[in-house]
């Protein structure tokens, strides 16, 4: 009997043990409790290249600044018609997907002494804060990502959320300075764990945000000008440097501006941007715009229309911009050189200012593959003049920036690219876009009443 009885025992202490493995094997390896850096970095790159630069926020802002036109009757979003759970996604992707993710990566860098993941985080985080700033205006930061602890946190004045995104820059740049031993590397899409390409990519951010603040009340052109070309000094030097994500164009590997144009079917160039290439007779039209399927005619849409046309008589973007397998340029070597061109028409004059427009010019023109003949013949018909400088330097900017939300933050600034008034136009254009209702059911602030007119704090009269 006692035997019978060990040999019970015996068993059951088996039973348990096994039961035990099984139950730790019952923990979802699909669904794990903890990463490294290296899943949170992937993902949030994807997150935001596809959803914030090429997101549905972005596509209405390419219809304010008439490069998109919806084939839809009016009113719609091209005619300025904006509801607040339109914008409930992009704040979403924006603080749930892409900051809350950021701040996560940077707390467990920090932690393990990874300084190249914590580095790019907060050059990331300044990335995704000035874009939802731009947008929106104040917006929330110092009190949030607590959690549960503070569901509430009230919106940060612009003001600071620019002082607060030079520092988040300025701290990127020292984490990468202290030359970690552990890189990123496949998981890193944007540079490959390349850091001293971080580093340019963050003072030229740098120089971004100071020239955002050239009208901004209490700041000086002078002064913002300077201090950009003091960044611009260890910004990107080339088109190498240029900060992009592409995509292989499989199935589900899209990339999102290919989606956005032929998913949504609706979608086209609209023809204040198309017309452009034509009156300038701009060698990059045939690169930068497809013609269209019925014609074979290099036709925009028109904004604010009565009735609907067949889709195949208007032109989408080329291939170079917009096929599966195309590339985002999210900041890129050009951009910073216009910087610096509009940086030196502040702080010097026009004279000044034109080889560094023409090198900005060319080096879009280069990535284009255009030949050099083409170029210069095109540039010798847009030379700077002391009227025209600040003009054409923003204009062809906003060409070398084609699809990107500066765009919108230039036209803010400046009043550059001049916009044709859209018929049925529900008010003027623009300058920001309506805080999401998701926030304003969630987390009461008064800056929610704001309205698609209403300006942000650096859009000074």
């Amino acid at each position: 009997m006692k035997k019978i009885l060990i040999v019970l025992l015996s068993c059951i202490l088996i039973y348990i043990s096994g039961c035990k493995k099984y139950i730790d094997v019952n923990q979802n390896p699909n669904q794990p409790i903890t990463v490294g850096e290296a899943q949170i970095l992937a993902p949030v790159e994807v997150a935001i290249s596809s959803n914030l630069y090429a997101g549905n926020v972005a596509s209405i802002v390419q219809e304010y600044m008439q490069v998109a036109a919806l084939n839809q009757v009016a009113p719609d979003a091209g005619t300025y018609l904006m509801y607040n759970t339109d914008m409930d996604g992009d704040w979403t992707n924006l603080y749930t997907t892409c900051l809350n993710n950021l701040v996560k990566l940077n707390q467990m860098a920090e932690a393990d002494g990874k300084t190249n993941y914590s580095g790019i985080a907060k050059i990331l985080t300044a990335y995704c804060l000035g874009t939802g700033t731009d947008l929106w205006g104040d917006v929330p930061y110092s009190q949030a990502f607590k959690g549960i602890s503070n569901l509430t946190p009230k919106f940060d004045a612009q003001k600071d959320v620019y002082t607060q995104i030079q520092s988040l820059l300025d701290a990127g740049i020292a984490d990468i300075a202290k030359n970690g031993t552990i890189v990123p590397d496949g998981d890193d899409y944007i540079y490959a764990g390349d850091m001293s390409k971080w580093t340019k990519l963050a003072y030229t951010l740098k120089a971004r945000y100071y020239m955002h603040l050239t009208k901004a009340p209490g700041y000086t052109a002078a002064a913002q000008a300077q201090l950009a070309l003091t960044a611009l000094q260890n910004g990107m030097q080339s088109n190498d440097d240029d900060f992009k994500m592409a995509y292989p164009g499989a199935a589900g590997q899209e990339n999102p501006w290919q989606q956005n144009f032929i998913s949504a079917s609706t979608l086209v160039l609209a023809n204040t941007v198309v017309d452009g290439f034509k009156t300038r007779s701009d060698p990059r039209k045939t690169i930068m715009v497809a013609p269209a399927t019925n014609t074979g005619l290099y036709t925009g849409l028109p904004e604010g229309i009565t009735s609907i046309f067949p889709l195949e008589d208007y032109s989408r973007p080329g291939d170079f911009y917009g096929a599966a397998g195309a590339t985002n340029y999210i900041v890129n070597y050009s951009e910073a050189l216009f910087l610096k061109a509009e940086a030196t028409l502040i702080t010097s004059d026009y004279t000044s200012a034109q080889p560094v427009y023409q090198a900005a010019v060319m080096s879009h023109m280069n990535k284009l593959g255009v030949v050099d003949t083409a170029a210069n013949n095109y540039l010798s018909k847009r030379t700077l003049t002391s009227t025209n400088a600040e003009q054409l330097i923003i204009e062809e900017k906003n060409i070398a920036n084609f699809l990107s939300l500066e765009n919108f933050n230039d036209y803010r600034r400046t009043g550059f690219p001049v916009l044709p008034p859209v018929p049925n136009a529900l008010s003027a254009v623009p300058r920001r876009v309506l805080y999401p209702e998701v926030e304003i059911i969630s987390n009461p602030q008064p800056q929610e009443s704001a309205k698609l007119t209403d300006r942000v704090w650096w859009d000074a009269q």
